[in-house]
């Protein structure tokens, strides 16, 4: 007799629809802490706030990689359980949660007296919401839930990624410690490699060269 607890299948629908609304919402909330703050003229306000144009970009930038990881997997579920789903709930509160430590490094950026706890706190739920997705990923596929077995480009593409991910994120968050300033520059590379897809821009611009 099998020790296994008996596994209640669910529709993925209510998932993804839950979840896209929690990545939208969480990517809306990162640009209501941009505020220009006197004194100054409208231009140096303007320009002063560079830190909070700079942690907004990497934030959604972040969220946008998240959420194309997501879509990807959700698009070939045939079913999910409650273990998926309290595993989709535990990435979704860290995302959701994001715009809180992005209103601290872009502080931190203009006030360099807690920069360094800010900057560590930023790298760690970022790293945080990479390791999520690739358990909810490793979940999906232990249990068989994708459509005959199967899984898209997308997905391969971001198991491939993720060790020198998480590899990039530690050593951003450890030299945070020291010089947050480069930690940060590091946190915003790493979200632009995770978005645009760089390969695919290079074999579209040699095919048609």
């Amino acid at each position: 007799m099998s020790d296994r607890i008996p596994r209640r299948p669910l529709s993925p629908a209510r998932m993804e629809a839950f979840s896209d609304g929690v990545f939208s919402i969480a990517a809306t909330l990162l640009v209501l802490d941009i505020a220009l703050r006197p004194p100054g003229s409208p231009m140096e306000q303007v320009v002063r706030a560079w830190p909070a144009y700079l942690a907004y970009v990497i934030s959604f930038l972040t969220i946008s990689a998240a959420w194309i990881a997501h879509t990807a997997m959700t698009d070939r579920l045939a079913l999910s359980d409650t273990l998926l789903v309290r595993i989709n709930l535990m990435l979704l509160l860290v995302v959701a949660f994001l715009p809180f430590p992005t209103t601290l490094i872009a502080e931190g950026l203009s006030d360099t007296s807690g920069e360094r706890v800010f900057a560590t706190v930023y790298g760690l739920t970022l790293l945080t919401i990479h390791l999520l997705a690739y358990a909810l990923d490793s979940y999906a596929r232990h249990e068989r839930l994708y459509t005959d077995g199967q899984t898209d480009d997308q997905l391969q593409s971001d198991r491939r990624t993720l060790v020198p991910t998480v590899i990039g994120y530690l050593v951003a968050i450890l030299i945070g410690l020291v010089v947050p300033a480069v930690a940060v520059a590091l946190y915003f590379a790493l979200a632009v490699l995770l978005v645009v897809p760089f390969r695919e821009i290079r074999h579209l611009v040699f095919r048609r060269a």
